[in-house]
């Protein structure tokens, strides 16, 4: 292998590793707070979802993908997001 090729395998490496430190980070953070019933966006990236779940929406029924007898309304929390059943 060439100087080349293994500086490449390094960065790859260190990529792979930031990856999996970001996965754990999230793990042990945000998915106990989740679970705990916590919201894990804030007031305004909820709207924002809401927002673009609500175009979303929009386009699809001008596009004539679904009507408004097909589309059924889902519960959703007070940020428009959908309400999760916990079983």
């Amino acid at each position: 292998m060439t100087r080349q090729n293994m500086t490449m395998v390094w960065l790859i490496l260190a990529l792979l590793l930031c990856v999996a430190l970001a996965a754990a980070v999230v793990a042990v953070v945000a998915i106990p707070a989740r679970r705990e019933g916590r919201e894990i966006l804030t007031d305004r990236a909820e709207e924002l979802v809401s927002s673009v779940t609500a175009k979303t929406e929009k386009v699809l029924r001008r596009d004539g993908s679904s009507t408004d007898a097909d589309l059924v309304e889902p519960e959703v929390t007070e940020h428009g997001r959908p309400v999760r059943r916990r079983s």
